[in-house]
Formats: C-alpha cells, structure tokens, sequence
C-alpha cells in the first residue's frame, strides 16, 4: 500500500514540476512580446514623452537596465524608477490606442509579405506562361496596395 501511495505522490509531483515549467515558459514568453511590444511603441512614440520618461523607457527596454541600476544612474530611488516606467508604458499604451500607428505599421508589414509571395508566384507563372493565373495575382496585389493606401478607386 505505501508504496502505490509512493508513486501516486510520485506522479503528482512529476506532474506539478511539468504545469510549473509550462508555466514558467509561458512567463518567458509574455515577457518577451512585452518587451518588443514597448520597443515598437517606443520607437512610433518615444520622442512624446518626457525627456525623463524617455531616459527610463530607454534603460531599461533598449538598454535591459534594472530598476536599481537605473535609479543608482539617474539619482533616483527603485521605486521612483519604477512610477515613472509605469506612467510611460501608460502613456505610449494610450497613444497607440488613441493614434493606432503600431497595428497599422504591422498589418501594413503582413501585406507587403503577401505582395512578395504574390510577385514570386508570377515569375513562377511567367516560366510556365500561365497567363491567367499571373493576372490573378496582379489583382491580388492591386487589392492588397489600395487596402495599405485605405482606398477603394481602381489605380488608373
């Protein structure tokens, strides 16, 4: 009996090793979209903050600064370091949701990558003379360019 209580505890702790390390990976991960993300809104609104709020965002994202280090650079306590890297994040978060220029940029990013695999599917079509399908392709990308330009007139 102990021992099937044995490798019943056995397997829950196995188990409980398992969720933690997912768990921690899933952390990793959540940290690193945090970081590009702020480094993107930092680059599309950085020069808006204030020159202390900019120094900070800078640090501590760009330059991987801790809180301490920055506080021991600046004259500043950690805490203070780390209200005025929280009221920046807030400020670049609520321009981007005011402006949307980041989604843009990335959305706008994703279609130029489908015009390039439409252009490479026309040389292909060009070798073959699949004349049809290489007009398909030209529409496509006709679509793709006046949605990046938000305009619905035909190109003339």
């Amino acid at each position: 009996m102990q021992n099937n209580l044995t490798k019943k505890n056995m397997y829950y702790k196995i188990q409980s090793v398992k969720f933690m390390a997912l768990h921690s990976i899933d952390m990793v991960i959540c940290m690193f979209e945090k970081v590009i993300r702020m480094g993107l809104l930092f680059d599309f609104y950085g020069k808006l903050l204030s020159d202390r709020q900019y120094t900070i965002i800078e640090m501590y994202y760009i330059h991987d600064l801790s809180l301490s280090e920055i506080g021991e650079q600046l004259n500043i306590s950690r805490q203070g370091v780390h209200d005025i890297l929280k009221r920046a994040e807030k400020r670049l978060l609520d321009y981007e949701e005011k402006l949307g220029l980041v989604k843009k940029f990335l959305e706008d990013k994703d279609k130029i990558k489908i015009i390039l695999k439409q252009l490479k599917l026309i040389k292909d079509d060009l070798k073959l003379g699949r004349l049809e399908d290489i007009n398909s392709h030209v529409m496509d990308i006709e679509n793709i360019a006046l949605d990046i330009l938000d305009n619905d007139q035909e190109v003339k």
